[in-house]
């Protein structure tokens, strides 16, 4: 035991060198990445390491998924572990997908994520649907809100970033009046389209990703602009103690690369608009020596 541990740091700490010094590109044989993220982002992370593990033949992509809450607590019960022995391999997680950018500016505070490692690489924003069945339907916002017969399927601002997200577009285009009894409210998104369908309203506000996922049932007929929605963005990190920051490194520039755009896009998801980010790798270098 204690020999094949020793191999293990030494190897480790030569393969480590070895990329420091740019001596040798990184090699990620028989590797595992690990990604805890938010049960919500299933369809781009599962799409996303799926495309990875294509270029990358030798890496194996795992994905854990969990609330924001669970999230945390697991990365601070294995952070208060010895960090030593963490550091050099035993800690499970490589990157953390989260489902908002609050919990990640958290992690980032508490110094569970690297500093500078966030790379956002998806926006979500908000889409009017109707049945595809329909023919007469409004083509924008402002032509929701001026036709009155129209019933609106919304999500509870009480209880999701849907909710909230939508609110805001209502408000922005008409006052309370303007809504007043056309709006049916529905606990989130699956709920929405439900009630969409069952008839109890005639159009529905979803994120764009929803209405991709019920592109057989449901249209799109209008976007919302950036004067109207601010997109939601997602952002993932690099887990402090990542066993492989190389291979993270590498993931995390990937996700902001064409081919993982195109996924993301398919999916009904848009790409963050604030050019793409590169994962300072000098700073992660630094923060192993």
């Amino acid at each position: 035991m204690r020999i094949a541990t020793t191999y293990l740091a030494t190897r480790i700490a030569l393969l480590v060198m070895g990329v420091t010094l740019g001596l040798i590109g990184p090699v990620f044989g028989g590797e595992t990445l690990v990604i805890a993220g938010s049960p919500s982002l299933a369809a781009p992370l599962e799409a996303l390491g799926r495309a990875f593990e294509t270029t990358h033949p030798d890496v194996k992509v795992q994905l854990h998924y969990g609330s924001g809450l669970d999230l945390r607590q697991m990365i601070a019960t294995m952070q208060n572990r010895d960090g030593t022995k963490y550091f050099i391999g035993s800690g499970p997680i490589h990157v953390i997908a989260p489902g908002g950018e609050e919990l990640i500016t958290r992690l980032e505070y508490r110094n569970y994520v690297l500093p500078e490692s966030r790379t956002p690489y998806a926006t979500a924003s908000l889409v009017l649907v109707v049945p595809e069945s329909l023919v007469d339907a409004p083509s924008s916002f402002e032509a929701l809100a001026q036709d009155v017969r129209i019933r609106i399927a919304v999500a509870d601002p009480k209880l999701t970033v849907l909710g909230q997200k939508t609110d805001e577009l209502l408000r922005a285009v008409g006052g309370a009046e303007t809504w007043k009894g056309r709006l049916d409210v529905a606990t989130d998104a699956r709920g929405v389209l439900d009630h969409l369908m069952n008839g109890k309203a005639d159009a529905a506000i979803v994120f764009g990703p929803d209405a991709i996922r019920e592109a057989n049932r449901v249209r799109v007929v209008a976007a919302a602009s950036g004067k109207l929605d601010r997109p939601v963005t997602y952002s993932m990190a690099m887990e402090r103690f990542c066993p492989n920051r190389a291979l993270c490194e590498e993931f995390l520039s990937y996700v902001r690369g064409a081919d993982a755009e195109a996924i993301i896009k398919q999916l009904g998801y848009g790409v963050p608009a604030n050019g793409k980010k590169e994962v300072n790798k000098d700073h992660l270098r630094a923060e192993r020596e």
